[in-house]
């Protein structure tokens, strides 16, 4: 039966390679079972329905990229979007968290329709390759910022703005400790790395008398309090279209280019460079958000930490579907993701910041319009604390830069299109 569905041999893998690929996915991206109920428990959630929902959706998510997609891709709520959900939308912009699942659900829909009516590809092309780099290392930064202040390391100073905290508090050293944890264990290829760091800081905290133990596993908590609670009326709201287009944008473009690296890894792509089945992959993962909104947690994404799970063998959805299962199994364990501190994820926030980092390096930083666009989002994302407003200062900025520099010809005219709108909304709108 599973040689039927997922054509095993042709893909020169067996049952067994993709069991152990599947478990060292879910093992290098598990971390997010704990960090996201945290984050999105700050915009107010319920942390043990949140923490329900990040396993479900993450499970559906794979089983529809596993068997309806055949690729070897897992799917769980995004990192930097659910920063962005809490911090931008819910703290900053004053939205509660009913409507900023609205905005992912309605984010998710336009996913669908981009996916099914073939917009995607030229949204896609439209975007240039440095705005792309740009969003994921702003997003880098963001996520850095978050991490060090649910830290303690960077603290509010009136006279400054932010300054450094106290390093000796238990706080902010466990959380560096956990950094250079994930440093050592990444480095010398230990499994499941991230999600090791984790527990182990949170059992330094237990010892130091910070953490209380609540037991391990339980009967899965409820879902009511964050199931089907979207607020689409005032996701509808003009205010609102610059959120929509954060949650689409930035997850047309992580889903677009994790599907590219992963499946290039496994020897899956056309000789043209085409992801197989391309379609299907971002329908699963545009219905696992819409899904995930309906349940109750931020943007489901697909996974770049899925290259670890190919590296060990992984070739088709059975990988996929492992992780799935692994996900559904992990709903059991909420008395021990209930235990974990904000120190203790901290240093997985900032170790996914560093990660998103790596795209400065392919920027063109002798173009001043390239690199001017770049810093702009790279630097105001965070200090706005919006991804937001990142990419909208980013498109008025390179639109901007290359207009005025003659290099007008460089430019589709969609970029220049995104631009102008984006520019009468900052000036009538926000």
């Amino acid at each position: 039966m599973l040689e039927k569905l997922f054509q095993l041999s042709a893909a020169g893998s067996n049952v067994r390679k993709e069991l152990v690929a599947g478990a060292t996915t879910f093992l290098t991206m598990a971390y997010i079972i704990f960090v996201n109920p945290a984050m999105l428990a700050d915009a107010g959630m319920d942390y043990n329905a949140v923490f329900v929902a990040t396993c479900v959706a993450a499970a559906i998510g794979c089983f529809i990229m596993g068997f309806w997609a055949n690729l070897p891709v897992a799917l769980a709520p995004g990192m930097g979007l659910n920063a962005f959900f809490t911090y931008g939308v819910v703290l900053g912009m004053g939205y509660t968290w009913q409507a900023a699942l609205g905005a992912v659900f309605l984010s998710g829909l336009l996913f669908i329709a981009l996916s099914l009516f073939k917009v995607r590809e030229w949204i896609i092309n439209a975007i240039p390759a440095t705005l792309k780099k740009a969003i994921a290392a702003g997003i880098g930064a963001f996520l850095a910022l978050i991490a060090l202040k649910n830290a303690g390391i960077i603290v509010d100073n009136p006279a400054t703005l932010v300054g450094l905290g106290d390093l000796t508090e238990l706080s902010p050293a466990l959380a560096i400790l956990g950094f250079f944890l994930i440093i050592m264990f990444v480095q010398r290829n230990v499994p499941g790395a991230v999600m090791l760091a984790i527990m182990l800081v949170t059992i330094a905290g237990l010892v130091a008398g910070d953490v209380t133990f609540n037991g391990i596993a339980s009967a899965p908590p409820s879902l009511a309090p964050t199931f089907m609670q979207m607020d689409l009326a005032t996701a509808f709201d003009l205010a609102m279209i610059s959120v929509v287009f954060a949650f689409l944008f930035v997850d047309l473009f992580d889903t677009s280019g994790t599907l590219i690296a992963v499946t290039q890894r496994a020897g899956l792509t056309t000789p043209q460079g085409e992801v197989p089945r391309l379609g299907r992959a971002l329908l699963a993962d545009s219905t696992a958000s819409v899904a995930g909104a309906a349940l109750g947690t931020s943007t489901t994404t697909s996974y770049i930490e899925s290259a670890s799970g190919v590296a060990a063998g992984g070739r088709t959805g059975l990988t996929a579907v492992t992780v799935g299962v692994l996900f559904l199994l992990a709903i059991f364990f909420a008395p021990l993701a209930g235990m974990i501190p904000a120190y203790a994820t901290a240093g997985a926030i900032f170790y996914v910041s560093v990660l998103m980092m790596f795209t400065l390096k392919e920027v063109d930083w002798d173009d001043l319009t390239e690199a001017a666009p770049v810093a702009v989002v790279l630097l105001m994302t965070p200090l706005t604390f919006s991804i937001a407003h990142g990419i909208t200062l980013g498109f008025i900025t390179y639109a901007g830069a290359k207009l005025l520099a003659g290099k007008h010809r460089d430019v589709s005219v969609g970029v220049f299109v995104i631009a102008a709108l984006l520019l009468l909304k900052v000036i009538f709108v926000d």
